[in-house]
């Protein structure tokens, strides 16, 4: 039985590790969570000690936490990934953290003798739970060949590019348009309310037509109960909204429709939501909510425990 270690087994994490369990793969994991690690041991799953230690006796780690220190902490940081691994083994990053995060971690196990592919997923805690997660993935593709195995039970593998990091540039691409998708979702359901309409109403006859969305049609009805289950928070479209505005202004790009709905998840984020579900964001747009003001980026993307809620 393959022997596999999983670093961050939270909202998407889990789910994703469940698959493997499913699948026949003997899981080792961590989660700086210990309720998250409890429910992993639950699964089926051994509990590691700390990210090296899930590293340690295993033919390969996936890597699935929130940020850029994040991902540097679990696998650099004392006790980390690279105190346990060994030479030859494969180490597949699976965090949205963007391309220069992603390309220095990657260099620090390349030197070690670790393989190193770059694969983000899209596809929501939904998308984790259900084994229907995009694996947008980045390196060598004899590379990647050698481990579909291992990451098709969590979904369907895209090659993305042979380069460590061209998963991380099609996932801000993906990004982007995810920012702007659910921050406009929340502006045309509250200007549906401002109307005096039914939004309920108002959803169901224009989510299937050509103004409709993904993000629309998911998180619609989020939007418009009173206390919608966290699915994703708002911190995570914080910290993405950041990746992708920090990699437009590296390019010279002006993103600026990014640049409206970043604003609008910080206001949210700064008024206490951060935590929220990401449906939220409808309220920075409603009278009585937080409007996007001057407040300024916050450039770590902060949210707690050891996953990636996309």
């Amino acid at each position: 039985m393959t022997r596999v270690g999983f670093v961050g087994v939270g909202a998407i994490g889990l789910p994703m590790a469940k698959h493997l369990v499913t699948a026949g793969f003997d899981v080792v994991a961590f989660d700086a969570s210990p309720a998250r690690l409890d429910e992993a041991a639950a699964a089926g799953m051994h509990p590691a000690t700390g990210p090296g230690d899930a590293a340690t006796g295993v033919d390969a780690v996936l890597v699935m936490v929130a940020t850029p220190q994040q991902l540097h902490d679990a696998v650099l940081g004392e006790g980390g990934v690279t105190e346990g691994i060994a030479a030859g083994t494969g180490c597949v990053i699976m965090s949205t953290v963007g391309v220069d995060a992603v390309r220095t971690v990657a260099e620090a196990l390349v030197d070690r003798g670790v393989e190193v592919l770059d694969v983000p997923v899209t596809g929501g805690v939904a998308g984790a739970e259900a084994g229907t997660l995009t694996l947008l993935a980045g390196g060598d593709q004899e590379l990647l060949a050698r481990h579909t195995n291992l990451l098709t039970p969590m979904g369907r593998v895209v090659p993305c590019g042979p380069a460590v990091g061209d998963g991380q540039a099609v996932k801000l691409v993906n990004q982007l348009l995810c920012s702007v998708h659910l921050a406009v979702a929340g502006e045309a359901l509250a200007f549906a309310e401002a109307l005096g309409l039914d939004a309920g109403t108002v959803l169901e006859i224009v989510k299937g037509g050509a103004a409709g969305s993904w993000m629309l049609s998911d998180r619609g009805p989020r939007m418009l109960a009173e206390d919608p289950p966290v699915r994703s928070a708002i911190d995570i479209f914080v910290k993405d909204a950041t990746l992708v505005a920090d990699a437009a202004g590296a390019v010279g790009f002006d993103a600026s429709l990014l640049t409206e709905a970043a604003s609008r998840f910080r206001a949210a984020a700064t008024a206490g939501l951060g935590r929220a579900d990401d449906s939220r964001v409808i309220t920075t747009y409603r009278a009585a909510g937080p409007g996007p003001g001057t407040v300024q980026a916050g450039a770590d993307g902060s949210a707690s425990s050891m996953e990636n809620d996309r």
